[in-house]
């Protein structure tokens, strides 16, 4: 199944815990991600059960805690926050998957 995805404003201390909607607090998100984060703050890494933050692209250099795998189609987190990050918004769940497959074919994918 391919998913089309629209980037939404993301709120990045979510607006529902008091975070307010000024420039610093706001980033582009993709629909599917920015909905399943939720007010989520924090999330477990996977492989060692600790607790961590979430990425923050505000804060964060996304190659340091992240890298594409599988020609680009999934998503590793590379560090706590990167994998507690990939695990919490489930980046790599089969619609998402799928439809970036169709992106790596159409060479549109992963990005540069």
């Amino acid at each position: 199944m391919l998913v089309i995805i629209i980037l939404q404003v993301e709120h990045i201390y979510p607006f529902s815990k008091g975070g307010e909607t000024k420039l610093d607090n706001l980033c582009l998100a993709c629909s599917l991600c920015n909905n399943a984060k939720k007010a989520f703050l924090t999330g477990m890494d996977p492989n060692t059960g600790q607790e961590s933050r979430l990425f923050n692209p505000r804060i964060d250099i996304w190659s340091e805690h992240f890298v594409w795998i599988d020609q680009g189609e999934k998503l590793e987190g590379l560090t706590l926050i990167g994998r507690a990050t990939v695990q919490s918004i489930n980046m790599n769940r089969s619609d998402v998957v799928d439809s970036r497959r169709v992106w790596v074919k159409a060479g549109l994918h992963p990005p540069k």
